[in-house]
């Protein structure tokens, strides 16, 4: 359908959608959309199209999807303040964004990216909410530079990623935070004169509070920006020490989304990642595995096994030992008691994980390269525990040297299925 918006008026169109512009100026988030030029809106994303000179667009509505004109422009006057007073700071500059979630973190980070961009900053984003990447795969902090104005950070494939394997911090602190280290030490050493960091929605209670500062003190921002409705950043804000805190209100043109929308939105990140994929062997032998217990240790010794199959009343078609647990697979229709796996600990003195052969099917992986950098991400299909090999539908085609097992499953077409934490080391 055509629409016509007279200047100064933004158009909201909320995805799934399509929108070509067809005459006029119009401008998303600081980047001009060219005459011409078609936008895809993905399905539970909102993106702002502000009129600066009378426009006609082609719109293509997909199903749910919706569009309405209102009167507000799309960057708020405190954002414009706010970008003039960091952009004032000495170079390098590192702003970290925090807020709740659906606060316009990410409108707010591609908003400032774009400004950098526009005074030819060599400018780099870090995407750091593990739930709503849009630099990277979900459960990954991803970053890389930005070279020109974008209306969608999801526009921007990650250069390098830190592979977290959770869509949430709060179990995985100390990964997040060194992934963070780690990419911003690159960006700077690569002579960047702006980085922006987004964070994730996490701002409630104690413990969120403590990890937003955690954040800050190890990262060394030149300002915090925080994003609020009310007063929910308050213990944020309290927590944060030696760091400038500039406040915001989230704008009113933000729409929320539901749980099924995002969980939506990281099922789209998922294929996007995985496009082209193809199922390839990986062997125990050469490829070294992270945060896992399958692969980080030996076969027990045939008097030992012998031990462990009588104590558990049947035989594991694996088992390995490690100088702190054993990990052992049992065949689907095979079951051993709590009293059975406590035998076994007493009797070899460490912990004991039990699994069943085919509950690894689905699991979230990493990919790296021997250098450490990420490769990419993949779905396990299958491990043949006799031969150490797994098979692991994933794009990669670079030679993969490290391997880390992540907690999130999915089917085949990259529906999240749920959690599990089958090869989680936590046990160590």
């Amino acid at each position: 359908m055509k629409c016509v918006v007279k200047k100064g008026k933004t158009l909201l169109v909320d995805g799934p959608a399509s929108v070509s512009l067809l005459s006029g100026k119009i401008s998303i988030l600081g980047a001009l959309l060219k005459i011409g030029e078609k936008l895809v809106i993905r399905e539970g994303k909102r993106l702002p199209l502000w009129v600066k000179k009378r426009a006609s667009f082609e719109l293509l509505l997909g199903e749910g999807a919706s569009f309405k004109e209102v009167d507000e422009g799309t960057i708020p006057s405190s954002w414009d303040d706010i970008a003039k007073e960091i952009f004032s700071f000495k170079k390098p500059v590192t702003v970290m964004v925090v807020g709740g979630v659906d606060s316009g973190k990410t409108s707010f980070c591609t908003f400032l990216a774009n400004a950098a961009v526009m005074k030819k900053w060599k400018t780099g984003i870090i995407d750091a909410d593990l739930g709503q990447s849009d630099v990277g795969p979900p459960s990954t902090v991803g970053f890389n530079f930005v070279t020109e104005p974008v209306k969608d950070l999801f526009e921007i494939d990650a250069q390098d990623a830190v592979f977290v394997g959770s869509t949430s911090p709060s179990g995985s602190i100390n990964r997040v935070i060194e992934g963070l280290i780690q990419l911003k030490d690159r960006i700077m050493e690569a002579g960047a004169d702006f980085l922006v960091i987004n964070t994730d929605g996490w701002v409630e209670g104690e413990e969120a509070a403590a990890y937003k500062a955690r954040l800050a003190d190890k990262i060394s921002p030149s300002a915090v920006v925080g994003m609020q409705r009310g007063n929910e950043l308050t213990p944020i804000i309290n927590a944060l020490h030696d760091v400038k805190v500039l406040v915001i209100d989230s704008p009113q043109l933000i729409q929320p989304r539901s749980r099924e929308k995002r969980k939506i939105l990281r099922e789209l990140s998922y294929k996007k990642y995985l496009k082209r994929a193809k199922m390839v062997s990986l062997s125990l032998s050469w490829v070294k595995v992270k945060n896992s217990l399958l692969g980080t240790g030996g076969p027990l010794p045939n008097k030992r096994f012998e031990t462990l199959k009588n104590l558990l009343g049947t035989r594991p078609i694996y088992s390995e030992e490690n100088g702190a647990a054993i990990f052992i697979v049992l065949r689907r229709s095979n079951a051993v008691t709590e009293k059975q796996i406590r035998d076994v600990e007493e009797y070899f003195g460490k912990k004991v994980k039990v699994i069943r052969e085919g509950d690894e099917e689905g699991l979230l992986v990493g990919l790296k390269d021997e250098g450490d950098k990420f490769l990419g991400i993949g779905i396990l299909h299958g491990v043949n525990y006799k031969r150490r090999n797994l098979k692991v539908y994933t794009p990669v085609s670079e030679k993969v040297a490290i391997l880390c097992f992540g907690q999130i499953k999915l089917d085949k077409n990259c529906r999240e299925t749920g959690l599990s934490t089958v090869y989680s080391n936590y046990l160590l």
